[in-house]
């Protein structure tokens, strides 16, 4: 029976895009450099663990900022493996850049970070229950009061929009933070997965609703596994009316973008953080 249930459970989180075959397992062995490209003149910048009160308890989180002056804010979302050294890296490489980053434990009505405990190499089944305690309810308390943080922080611009950006299961969580706040301005999935739905709060549906701006993110294999997609997504943005950037990345797996998973691509990731950081400097400028 045990066995039964779980191979049902990994099955809907494939269909649902969370994750895929390749992911069921050990993805990788501990010891990867986590190095990102430099950021050509960077920012000094200043970081620390935080923590922030929710309707649900206390979130833990990691929030790094330009050392002096102000930035727009950006609300980070990471993947199933959860708030951890690769996110803090990510998120540390936004901040030279001059944004205050707010990187999010998503499951800490359960766990305090590190809530995978071999990072990206920890098997995914063991971390199922986590993804599945959470959900649109979740998402939009979280949303508003992450975004209700970072608005009370010093270091962020109250004069310009918020970005949030999401990593696999992450994805949904940015698009339900801009249909929560008109604060934010810019949204960016990256291997999202179970953005497109039937549901009534369908993060597609919920997000087309906002005056944000996109970028979506497309993993090869993803598109490959659900190839109507891309054309669902730019067809609501474009009858919505939204700037939005609907790319599949070629040769990219899902999960290519951060640097600790087994399927990293620097090439793509690359490519991803550029145009991430286009979005960022014409939305939230």
């Amino acid at each position: 029976m045990c066995d039964q249930d779980h191979a049902e459970t990994t099955r809907d989180f494939e269909a649902r895009g969370w994750v895929t075959r390749r992911q069921f397992g050990a993805l990788l062995g501990a010891g990867v450099a986590m190095a990102l490209p430099q950021v050509a003149n960077a920012v000094t910048v200043t970081d620390g663990d935080v923590t922030i009160k929710t309707p649900d308890g206390t979130c833990d989180a990691y929030f790094v900022k330009p050392a002096t002056g102000t930035g727009a804010g950006v609300l980070v979302w990471p993947d199933i493996f959860g708030l951890r050294p690769a996110f803090r890296t990510m998120g540390k490489r936004l901040a030279e850049n001059g944004y205050a980053v707010l990187v999010v434990n998503p499951f800490y009505r359960t766990q305090k970070a590190p809530t995978a405990e071999k990072g990206a190499a920890t098997p995914i089944p063991s971390l199922l229950p986590l993804a599945k305690s959470l959900g649109a309810m979740t998402h939009a308390t979280d949303a508003k009061a992450f975004i209700a943080w970072l608005d009370q922080q010093p270091s962020v611009a109250k004069n310009r929009k918020i970005g949030t950006q999401g990593y696999c299961m992450g994805g949904p969580m940015a698009f339900r933070t801009a249909a929560n706040s008109d604060r934010v301005g810019a949204v960016a999935s990256f291997h999202g997965g179970g953005l497109v739905t039937n549901d009534a709060d369908s993060p597609l549906a919920m997000a087309s609703k906002t005056k944000a701006s996109f970028l979506v993110a497309i993993a090869a294999n993803d598109d490959m596994a659900r190839p109507m997609e891309k054309d669902v997504l730019k067809d609501t943005f474009m009858k919505a009316g939204l700037a939005a950037e609907v790319e599949v990345y070629a040769n990219a797996a899902h999960g290519w973008c951060p640097p600790d998973s087994g399927v990293y691509n620097e090439p793509q990731a690359e490519k991803a953080w550029t145009r991430l950081l286009a979005l960022y400097g014409k939305a939230l400028a």
